[in-house]
This record gives structure tokens, C-alpha cells and sequence, in this order.
């Protein structure tokens, strides 16, 4: 049963009802500054030579330990299937559990799990992240969604018409399952399971935060209705995601009914990465890997069918010039969901000196959005650069933000007025 509650900021990050009672008292918490996270699909772009693949997943730990002893604040690892050169990162829990060992503050997002059945069974998935929130000290962010490609959707017999349902099925059902004692079990239209204890259940109470991958408006919107957090995976112009942020927060004022136990209010956005204190080599150094993030992103969501052990996207992308892989990308993006921004605007985002990226991170502050996602491993950057660009942005663009703390906390506070639908 939902009943209508007045909630406050708790120390978890969430808005819950654990924290009521602190609001009644008339505590408020000091929020968060606009954070920052690092974004991993594992690319690696042809001709292959033995071990890139173990050299990709040894450079992707050094760095996620390295960005724990900076200070970032997340990291994020996506799941994909059969994406050859755009993902080799299918078990993203094999490599938050490597993260977790070697980090300590850290918090590990899956970014995101697939939950169509068919991908993963829902029970697995509550397992999974339970033991990996134990393991990390209750770091752990549950980020979740279906994928669209055709790759990925046919490999698992996953009915392109259905995936949405099937997500929003599992959902509900993994979030009983790592709250309740025992699970009730369930008779659905996507996927049955007895009544079990499924063991073990994670450390943060009531289950780790929820998100949802969000590459069109609608799927934000959804989030907030469903309480959770959006993961823009799209690369969106400033004007966009104002437009978002309104009204996610509008939603989640007005029409939020939390598919979890508490509704997460929060919006990330991934941005292209590379810091240097010159424009020019930050340029030379980051924006191919951006722009071959979006080709073969392209490649997969929206061109023709692949083919699978033959397709060479690295070199059909190095055989373009800009402009026409800028066009290809806007056209397939604008197919897929609605919405093509300035290839200079989004190409770039945060690829720059100290200052160009400072001046980029406050515009995007400015329409509140509340973390930013960095991409960084993507084409072929190299792995000593994307170390260098962590270290300069952490000493030299980072503190602005964080010492900005108070000023985002009662923006959030403002958004929150009213009444907002949590689990009672």
C-alpha cells in the first residue's frame, strides 16, 4: 500500500522513510555536490593481438583504483553481448568484484544489468548484486535495463516488443527479492519462480540504489514515475537535458509511485573525457575515441545488420572523414530516439584544459543535473593519458564543485518541496 509522506535527504543518497523521522525533528543532512564517474564499455577496436582483451580489463582496474585514491565518485560498467569492438564486457560483476577488492570508497555501478529473463535469470541478479554490495562494503549502485540492439536481442531470443515489460516485470520482482524473508515467489507473464529465501541479502537496507539506462526522453520520464535514477547513456546538448531534468523532477513530485522502497531522485549524464592543459592535445588525444564511440554505437543500434566476425568497424570508421560520421551518427541517433544534437557540442563535451572543462561542468551544474559520467576508454586512447587527464581534472576542476556542496543541496531541497509517494 502507498501512502503520501513528506521525506528528506538521507545519508544513503536516497529519499526513504528510514529518514523520516529526522525530517520531523527538522534535520536536514548536507547534501552532495554535482559528482563525477567514470563510464566503461570495454572497447577494443580491430586489428586485435593476443591479450588486448586481459590488457583492456588490467588497464580498466588500474584506472578505476586510481580514480578512488582522486576522489571521483563512481564508476559504472555496462553489460553487453556479442558488440565485438563497441563491448567486450558481458560479466560487468567479475569486474566491479575485481574494483571492489581494490578500491574502498568508490561506489560501483552497474551501468547497466540486462533484466529481460532471458539475459539473466531475475533470482541470479539478486544474488549477484547482494554479494557484490557485501563484498564492496555497500557500494553498490544497481543500475538496469534491455538493450536494443539487434545483436544482443536475437542472440537471447528476446522479443524486441516485449523487452520493456519484461524489464519492468524483473524489476519488481529482484527488488522482493532482496528485501523480503522469504521471497513469496511469483507467477508472471515473462518469467515464474517458487517461493525461496534468496540468499544473501545486501548490506545496504532496504537494497542498493535504483537506475535505469536512458537513451530516449520517455525512458526519463518513466524513471521518475518509477522513482529511480536516469543514466543518460546518450550524448545530449545542454538545452536537452534541462528539458530532462524538469521534468523528471516534475514527475517525481507529482505522479511518483516507487517501484523499490525508497525513490532515488537523481540524474547522470555520461560526457566524453580527456584533460589536458592544452586545448589542442586534450583535442588530439580524446576526441577520436568519442567520435568512435558514437560510430560503432551507430553501427549496432540503427545501421545494417552486422556481421558477426567479419565486420571491421574501426576500419570503416577510419575510412570517413568527420563530417560524414558525424552526419551517419545524427541521422541514426534522430531514428532511434527522437533526438540528434550538434555533433561539435556533444562530440567534444568534456575533452579540453582545466578551464574548458570547468566552463563545460558549470553549464551542465547549472540545469541540475547531478553526477557526470566521464567516457574515456573509448576508440584507441591510451591507457597513460586517460591516468594523466583523471589526475590533472581531479586537482585542477574537481574542488569547484565539491566546495559548491551546499548551493546543489538546496536546489535538490527546493525540487523536493511537496508531497512525494513512497513504500509505506
Amino acid at each position: 500500500m502507498l501512502m503520501t509522506r513528506y521525506l528528506t535527504y538521507c545519508p544513503a543518497g536516497q529519499f526513504c522513510l528510514r529518514c523520516l523521522h529526522r525530517a520531523l525533528q527538522g534535520s536536514i543532512r548536507e547534501g552532495e555536490a554535482m559528482r563525477f564517474g567514470l563510464f566503461y564499455e570495454l572497447q577494443l577496436p580491430k586489428p586485435w593481438n593476443e591479450g588486448d582483451e586481459e590488457r583492456i580489463i588490467r588497464e580498466t582496474i588500474e584506472q578505476i583504483e586510481f580514480a578512488d585514491k582522486l576522489g571521483f565518485d563512481s564508476v559504472w560498467e555496462v553489460e553487453h553481448h556479442f558488440l565485438e569492438e563497441y563491448s567486450h564486457s558481458p560479466a560487468p560483476e567479475v569486474i566491479l568484484g575485481a574494483a571492489a577488492a581494490r578500491t574502498k570508497n568508490i561506489r560501483l555501478g552497474h551501468g547497466i544489468t540486462l533484466l529481460p529473463p532471458k539475459y539473466n535469470h531475475p533470482a541470479r541478479v539478486a544474488e549477484r548484486i547482494a554479494t557484490l554490495d557485501l563484498l564492496s562494503g555497500g557500494r553498490v549502485q544497481f543500475g538496469t535495463g534491455e538493450s536494443s540492439s539487434e545483436m544482443e536481442l536475437g542472440g537471447f531470443g528476446v522479443e524486441r516488443a516485449d523487452k520493456k515489460a519484461m524489464w519492468r516485470e524483473a524489476l519488481g520482482q529482484i527488488v522482493r527479492m532482496m528485501v523480503d524473508e522469504p521471497y513469496e515467489g511469483f507467477e508472471g507473464e515473462y518469467f515464474s519462480m517458487p517461493a525461496r529465501n534468496v540468499v544473501p541479502k545486501p548490506k545496504q537496507k532496504p537494497h542498493p540504489p535504483l537506475w535505469v539506462a536512458c537513451s530516449m526522453r520517455e525512458t526519463v520520464f518513466l524513471a521518475a514515475r518509477l522513482g529511480i535514477g536516469a543514466l543518460g547513456f546518450d550524448f545530449v546538448d545542454t538545452a536537452e537535458s534541462k528539458a530532462r531534468v524538469d521534468e523528471y523532477w516534475r514527475i517525481i513530485r507529482d505522479e511518483c509511485e516507487p517501484i523499490g522502497e525508497f525513490v532515488n531522485p537523481q540524474l547522470a549524464q555520461v560526457s566524453p573525457f580527456m584533460c589536458h592543459p592544452d586545448d589542442e592535445v586534450a583535442v588530439e588525444r580524446g576526441l577520436d575515441g568519442s567520435r568512435f564511440f558514437m560510430y560503432a554505437l551507430a553501427h549496432y543500434y540503427g545501421g545494417p545488420p552486422h556481421q558477426p566476425g567479419k565486420a571491421d568497424i574501426w576500419k570503416e570508421y577510419k575510412s570517413l572523414d568527420a563530417s560524414a560520421i558525424d552526419a551517419m551518427r545524427a541521422a541514426r541517433q534522430q531514428a532511434r530516439t527522437g533526438y540528434a544534437p550538434d555533433g561539435d557540442d556533444v562530440m567534444r563535451g568534456c575533452v579540453g584544459s582545466p578551464d574548458y572543462i570547468r566552463n563545460r561542468l558549470r553549464k551542465i551544474e547549472a540545469v541540475g543535473v547531478d553526477e557526470v559520467i566521464f567516457l574515456s576508454q573509448a576508440g584507441n586512447n591510451k591507457h597513460e593519458h586517460i591516468m594523466e587527464s583523471m589526475e590533472l581534472f581531479a586537482k585542477e576542476v574537481m574542488p569547484e564543485f565539491k566546495d559548491r556542496e551546499p548551493e546543489h543541496q538546496a536546489w535538490r531541497q527546493e525540487q523536493m518541496k511537496g508531497k512525494v509517494l513512497a513504500p509505506a
